[in-house]
């Protein structure tokens, strides 16, 4: 059963619990919220707000939709802001409320920082060395990306010898593949565009959203 809140948990556990973070890239800010309402409705708990490192408003949008969606959610999501590339961004993620943040590579002295401000902090990497660094920095969790690329031949290489290392799946994961992530090894997977599909929410078909989300739920085994 999905949980209803956080609660006293805390929010590493949360998302080992949850599982599926669904990534909101490009969502236009006017139509976060109710994508956000759909992937809650659907069972989503954990929900990934990307700042779009093309757009000159990035910081302000990304911000903006954090603050709404945890106004609207308070700590029934868990909410992180995703692709954060600076020190300026993960500052105004935290302002805005974020929960943790995610980024696509290592950065020690990101990682560092975001820790100083009290977020979970969830860096990108692919190596071993890579995923040692982030770390032994302070990761609370390490992004494997791209892990739909290199497939689960190459997530068991890696567990073997670091298997002590929480391992969020990040860049390809799908429906047919989540719960093979999920059985070996991984404690969570981000999942962009097989569930958050811009064209779906810009038809304002927010109802597919709700199902798409609902069916991902149900194939890891954590059905409403």
């Amino acid at each position: 059963m999905v949980a209803g809140a956080i609660g006293k948990m805390d929010r590493v556990s949360f998302i080992k619990q949850e599982k599926i973070v669904a990534i909101c890239r490009r969502v236009a800010v006017n139509r976060t919220q109710q994508t956000a309402q759909a992937l809650f409705d659907g069972g989503i708990r954990l929900l990934e707000i990307t700042f779009d490192q093309s757009s000159e408003t990035c910081i302000s949008d990304t911000a903006k939709s954090i603050e709404m969606v945890k106004n609207l959610f308070g700590d029934r999501m868990l909410v992180g802001a995703g692709t954060v590339l600076s020190t300026e961004q993960a500052k105004a993620a935290k302002y805005a409320g974020a929960d943790f943040t995610l980024s696509p590579h290592t950065n020690i002295a990101l990682i560092r920082e975001i820790k100083k401000l009290g977020m979970t902090c969830i860096p990108g990497a692919l190596t071993p060395s890579e995923i040692m660094a982030a770390w032994d920095a302070g990761a609370d969790i390490v992004k494997l990306f791209p892990a739909g690329n290199f497939g689960i031949g190459y997530v068991k290489a890696i567990l073997g010898p670091i298997s002590h290392v929480p391992l969020m799946a990040v860049g390809g994961v799908n429906k047919d593949n989540v719960k093979d992530f999920l059985d070996n090894g991984f404690c969570s997977c981000g999942i962009g565009t097989n569930i958050v599909r811009n064209d779906v929410i810009d038809a304002g078909k927010y109802a597919e959203i709700e199902q798409i989300a609902r069916a991902y739920v149900s194939e890891i085994g954590r059905g409403l």
